[in-house]
């Protein structure tokens, strides 16, 4: 893709927005930012790019007279942006721009849950390798920042948002881990946020990869729109899991899970993923198994914080949807466990996590703003209590857990009700287990 001397308009001004400016000037492009905030809220580091830029608004002239438009992930779909591509202006996306620079295979992680631990997982297995590797894409590094460095091979987290615009995007190897509904303020329906979570595998031919689960019909139709050879994982999968070991069906190599610190069935089932994904480019097994046993969960995700009364307790504040809550309860190792769930409703249907609760629920704890939403979902199939904060969640859920229970938080829900972020509402859950004895308070002390 030859930049220089092209006019291409950046759309967005966030990280992502920043890393494609870089890219584009480094190729000698003439660039222009837009953003709809003022320039007291731009950043420093969007200013110093030396760049024009158009603030408090996308003007429809800039795009028009584009010669190329890169948008930002975070950048819905603008009725400015639209009447571009109906002028004949191509309209890209920052992964895409970055995946046309990159030289190295890439491993593309996508799915609704689980996929920062995923791509975690495989980077620290290529890295085990010896291979120099880069990690990033919604994980937090921008993809762009890949184009301009020396790596063998670049995996990448990618959402849904930043997969609406990557028309010719093919990685390597393409992963999707599930698919359950999610961020339906931005799509009209579960199909259409399906269809952009599959694009990452329209553009595979024979030669690449589509790893899937093994029972997962709406995977498997995404993995279909491309001609990738498909391995599965799961139960019955190309890469078994069962209770903590992924076996290689291929080869019976077998992976022990047994010594590493991920908890939760479902967090086997992203290492089987990641597994396959690493022996899709025949990574040695040594090297993914020293991955496996050297890694420690990201913060707020399944992250064991203590034992107290002989009850375990897990931060899983980044789950923010309700497939992430159902995933995380029903993997639990413990038998049964007591759930501190709720926060800013984010509309969607809290019936599975009903039947979940059902099945491996002691009681459910609710606080934040959905506590009427999904109180009224649960009715009398689940005990239930209402909490006033995170102190009184912990403590009241504390109260009703029993030796061998879990006590989890995965909220299900966004935390800003409350909380300034997950991150913060998962710190304030380890601060409240920290603070207890190792006496369970009776029930509605």
């Amino acid at each position: 893709m030859e930049l220089s001397g092209k006019r291409v308009v950046v759309v967005g001004l966030g990280k992502s927005g920043v890393a494609a400016a870089k890219l584009c000037l480094a190729r000698g492009a003439r660039v222009i930012g837009t953003d709809s905030a003022s320039s007291d809220k731009v950043s420093a580091e969007a200013k110093a790019l030396g760049i024009e830029l158009r603030l408090g608004g996308h003007p429809t002239a800039e795009l028009l007279t584009a010669e190329l438009v890169v948008v930002s992930p975070g950048v819905p779909r603008l009725a400015e942006l639209t009447r571009a591509e109906e002028a004949g202006v191509e309209v890209i996306g920052e992964l895409e721009l970055a995946a046309r620079f990159i030289e190295a295979p890439i491993v593309a992680i996508g799915g609704t849950n689980g996929k920062s631990t995923t791509t975690t997982l495989v980077a620290d297995m290529f890295e085990a390798g010896g291979l120099r590797t880069f990690a990033g894409g919604n994980l937090g590094t921008p993809s762009a920042e890949a184009a301009t460095g020396n790596y063998e091979v670049v995996v990448l987290e990618v959402s849904s948002f930043q997969l609406e615009r990557a028309p010719s995007f093919k990685p390597r190897v393409s992963v999707l881990l599930n698919i359950t509904e999610d961020h339906l303020d931005r799509y009209p329906n579960f199909s259409a946020y399906a269809e952009a979570k599959g694009n990452a595998f329209s553009q595979q031919t024979a030669d690449d990869f589509a790893i899937i689960p093994d029972a997962d019909v709406e995977c498997f139709r995404q993995a279909q729109r491309g001609r990738g050879r498909q391995l599965t994982f799961g139960r019955f999968g190309d890469y078994t899991a069962a209770d903590r070991t992924v076996t290689e069906t291929r080869t019976g190599e077998l992976f022990d899970l047994a010594r590493s610190a991920l908890h939760g069935q479902h967090n086997v089932e992203n290492a089987a993923a990641a597994i396959a994904a690493a022996r899709a480019l025949d990574l040695g097994a040594s090297s993914v198994r020293a991955a496996l046993t050297a890694f420690r969960p990201l913060p707020h995700r399944m992250a064991r914080v203590a034992c107290k009364g002989g009850v375990n307790f897990y931060d899983d504040s980044k789950a923010t949807n309700v497939g992430a809550a159902v995933t995380a309860l029903s993997g639990l190792s413990e038998a049964r466990g007591v759930l501190i769930a709720g926060g800013r409703d984010k509309h969607g249907d809290y019936e599975p996590l009903v039947r979940a609760l059902e099945l491996k629920g002691r009681a459910l704890v609710l606080l934040g703003e959905a506590t009427a939403r999904i109180a009224s979902a649960v009715g009398s199939r689940v005990p239930l209590v209402r909490a006033v904060n995170m102190v009184d969640a912990v403590n009241q859920a504390f109260a009703r857990a029993q030796p061998g229970d879990a006590v989890l938080l995965s909220p299900a829900c966004s935390s800003f009700d409350m909380f300034q972020s997950y991150a913060d509402r998962g710190e304030q859950f380890t601060s409240a287990v920290e603070r207890l004895g190792e006496t369970r308070p009776e029930v509605g002390a």
